[in-house]
């Protein structure tokens, strides 16, 4: 058993002596972190490229899938950053901001674009994908969303999320249903990819039906933001001990 107050008493000599703390203290499980974390970003950033240079670069940046990837890349590489570095992690707002994205991306793919019986499947093409193509696919809509799951789950203490960050979430997603709608407007009818997705698509369900799918879209991303809010504060800390220097108002060396 570790006594706090010598702890502290040997960490401040040493301090007092000019050795850094950290060259004594174990970084315990940062750079395991750090990597699976930049693994993370790395995937979302090749799915992303792949699909831009096998495809039309404006049409694929236009999807939420490819946006809500960049989001993740983005927050994983400072996530990865501040675990080497053993710096405070990211706000939580911020991180659970690109889960949410990056879940709404995987659901609405495998449950909703396709599944046949959703009425908004994108299963129709008559030409079977390249292999570059469903590498991007599994790694845009699967590899990258279970990963960044495990990370929550695994690598981020609970309970840091809060009920107002649920509807502050959803501000980017529906700043994509204007976005989608006058990027469809400015381009002539028969363009391939118009709209993105099939529930935005005005020449099929018209602006009100667009704004019918979009309310109903809605509501189900704040019960999903509401959930993962609420299994953040009831999920265990799986995450094993990190040995880190705690102020001596604040509790003992953990």
């Amino acid at each position: 058993m570790i006594d706090p107050t010598s702890s502290h008493a040997r960490l401040s000599a040493i301090s007092a002596a000019g050795v850094p703390a950290s060259t004594v203290v174990p970084a315990g499980r940062r750079p395991l972190t750090a990597a699976f974390r930049l693994l993370i970003a790395l995937a979302a950033i090749t799915g992303i490229v792949i699909d831009c240079a096998i495809g039309d670069v404006p049409r694929v940046l236009s999807y939420f899938t490819i946006q809500s990837n960049a989001v993740v890349a983005v927050v994983m590489l400072a996530a990865a950053y501040r675990a080497w570095a053993a710096r405070p992690p990211l706000s939580a707002r911020i991180t659970g901001a690109a889960l949410l994205y990056i879940a709404i991306t995987g659901l609405v793919y495998h449950f909703v674009l396709t599944n046949s019986s959703s009425g908004f499947a994108m299963t129709g093409d008559a030409h079977a994908p390249s292999e570059w193509q469903t590498t991007a696919t599994q790694l845009l809509h699967t590899a990258t969303p279970i990963a960044v799951v495990l990370d929550w789950l695994l690598l981020t203490t609970p309970g840091r999320f809060r009920p107002a960050y649920a509807w502050q979430w959803l501000i980017y997603p529906l700043l994509y249903l204007p976005f989608a709608l006058i990027r469809g407007a400015l381009l002539s009818p028969g363009t391939e990819g118009r709209y993105p997705y099939p529930f935005l698509d005005v020449d099929i369900h018209g602006y009100g039906g667009v704004l019918g799918n979009t309310v109903i879209f809605a509501l189900a991303f704040y019960v999903l933001a509401l959930v993962l809010t609420l299994l953040d504060r009831i999920r265990p800390h799986l995450r094993g001990p990190e040995n880190r220097i705690s102020s001596p108002a604040i509790g003992p060396l953990k």
